[in-house]
């Protein structure tokens, strides 16, 4: 049998296992599908392949950013695939008409606080759970892109406006600096500024912030318009990208690779617990997996339920810090 010391030291050690996975788990797990990935194909780790993945997550990347905010906060945010595919179209209606690619990237990003600005008022003022009023813009922001757009596609007129998804500096693609820029953005001011202090209080305990004297509606709608100010960006680069948005199928699907990317990233559902740092290494697990099913020829009906499979163990695995 242990002594009271050996006792000590085991519950020490232990708490020091549970606080190492808790803080790191997601940087272990992305490390190990990286060698998962280098040895299964020899082409993984070239280059051109690396900085492919990086592209190719860029745009859900600057989503979840978003979307961890939000979740931080204890809300969630199902109208982001809609919202973009209804901004991305208004920006290029707005360059189409003025030839001016500020003024698309200025519309964008009003069109987008603006309905980030609905979604908090509906949810503090109106009370309606989140789950609820995104969903509704959800349905509101396809409906209406598709009746603008006729159920088709938008094309845009400006030849410049590709240069914001297909140029690139040194070698590296500007889609890719964006969202490295809009990770640290996010990082500093979730972790440096009283805003972010104010996020994971809310999200922690909403009643206890009240009483804190927090004004909980305001973070909120704060919260909201920055999360859709950030699918308004990513709506840019992918109709830059495309230099078309399609009504039926832009955005489709992007608020469940948001959500897995913050939730394996190790932000909790229920709010007030998570980490920046984490979802973008959960942004670049999803996209590691993706290339690793692409370069397997894994057929690409079975990808969504690798996904969904990565997404309960990551629940779990939550569930037991």
């Amino acid at each position: 049998m242990m002594n009271q010391t050996e006792v000590k030291v085991t519950r020490k050690m232990g708490g020091k296992v549970s606080w190492i996975w808790a803080e790191y788990s997601v940087a272990v797990a992305f490390l190990v599908i990286v060698i998962l990935a280098a040895l299964a194909d020899s082409s993984f780790l070239t280059y051109t392949n690396l900085t492919n993945i990086l592209r190719q997550v860029s745009i859900i990347g600057i989503i979840s950013l978003g979307m961890t905010v939000v979740m931080l906060s204890g809300g969630i945010d199902l109208s982001v695939g809609a919202v973009l595919a209804f901004v991305g179209g208004v920006a290029l209606l707005a360059l189409n008409g003025t030839e001016s690619v500020l003024l698309a990237l200025v519309t964008a990003l009003l069109c987008g606080a603006l309905i980030g600005f609905l979604n908090g008022v509906m949810i503090t003022k109106g009370k309606i759970a989140s789950f609820i009023a995104t969903l509704g813009v959800m349905a509101g922001a396809r409906s209406l892109i598709l009746y603008i757009a006729d159920g088709g596609s938008i094309s845009g007129e400006v030849e410049t406006y590709t240069m914001i998804a297909n140029e690139d500096v040194l070698g590296i693609s500007y889609p890719i600096i964006i969202f490295l820029a809009a990770t640290l953005l996010v990082y500093l001011l979730m972790h440096k500024t009283r805003f972010g202090r104010y996020v994971y209080a809310i999200g922690s305990n909403e009643r206890a912030a009240l009483l804190s004297a927090i004004r909980v509606d305001r973070v909120k709608i704060g919260v909201y318009m920055l999360c859709s100010s950030f699918v308004a960006l990513a709506a840019v680069v992918e109709s830059s990208r495309l230099n078309s948005i399609s009504s039926a199928s832009s955005g489709l699907a992007y608020e469940l690779d948001a959500i897995a990317a913050v939730i394996i990233g190790g932000t909790r559902m229920s709010g007030g617990r998570g980490k920046v740092i984490g979802t973008f290494f959960g942004v670049l697990i999803l996209g590691i997996l993706n290339n690793m099913m692409n370069l397997l020829n894994v057929s690409p009906y079975l990808q969504g339920l690798v996904k969904g499979l990565i997404i309960i163990i990551a629940v779990l695995l939550q569930k037991k810090d």
